[in-house]
């Protein structure tokens, strides 16, 4: 796959996408990452990209034309139809989903915003879609480049070491990850579950899954809604409930 990002800080993507899982990928030749700097594209001696917003107010505003046409540089790059991704607190909220959906595409174009944001003449004629990686306030879309990459680049194949890495990470289906356990089989008091030791596969599968449903209506209850569940689900997360309240008893009655 290949993946163009159109920033201002080309080098700060660069450094970070070079160690680790996707640096591996890179490597591997299975992921192109390619940069394009708008201030390439400025005309003027100071390489000015930016502009004080119409109708006032604190900030810059990035300006169309510099944008526009890196924008238009990275598309050339790219196979015909590569998706242009604008990054915004205000975009379509980036998930697992949006991930595997993305991950069948041959090229993505991803735009970072700086300062007060873009010029909204650019993201409505230069662009397809928009992200957000949650809701909150980022210097600039930068970080939230690196996030959809690592997150993209973990489903193409040939990035993880185990195909079935990626299928049984966190919300690939829709659930929140299991517990994980390693050696020591005890410490501080503490002792890996006995089935994971067991040896049989299929006790470990019903407790992984039991888990993964257990942790994702503690932590995460609207996951759950939104996913659905089928009866067998429902019959290990009751198992959950009460198994967790059980326990809770026992701690209450041992401080008494």
């Amino acid at each position: 796959m290949r993946i163009a990002v159109v920033t201002l800080f080309p080098v700060m993507i660069r450094e970070a996408l070079a160690h680790g899982v996707v640096g591996r990928a890179m490597e591997r030749g299975v992921l192109e990452v390619e940069y394009f700097d708008p201030r390439d594209h400025a005309t003027d001696v100071h390489r000015t990209v930016d502009d004080r917003p119409y109708g006032g107010g604190p900030g810059m505003v990035l300006k169309v034309e510099p944008l526009r046409t890196a924008l238009r540089r990275a598309a050339a790059t790219l196979p015909p139809g590569s998706r242009r991704v604008y990054l915004g607190a205000d975009g379509r909220r980036f998930d697992q989903a949006v991930a595997r959906e993305a991950c069948g595409d041959r090229g993505l174009i991803l735009v970072a915003g700086r300062y007060e944001g873009v010029d909204e003449r650019c993201i409505e004629r230069e662009t397809d879609e928009q992200w957000s990686i949650g809701d909150y306030v980022l210097s600039g879309g930068e970080l939230p480049a690196l996030v959809v990459i690592d997150t993209i680049a973990r489903l193409i194949p040939g990035t993880l070491g185990s195909a079935e890495s990626a299928v049984q990470e966190s919300f690939s289906d829709g659930l929140l990850d299991w517990p994980h356990y390693t050696r020591p089989p005890a410490i501080d008091g503490l002792a890996v579950p006995a089935v994971l030791m067991s040896g049989d596969h299929a006790a470990i599968q019903r407790w992984r899954l039991q888990q993964a449903l257990g942790r994702t209506w503690l932590r995460r209850p609207e996951l759950l809604e939104r996913r659905g569940m089928s009866e067998e689900e429902r019959v290990l997360l009751e198992e959950f409930k009460i198994e967790r309240a059980c326990r809770t008893d026992r701690i209450e009655d041992s401080k008494r």
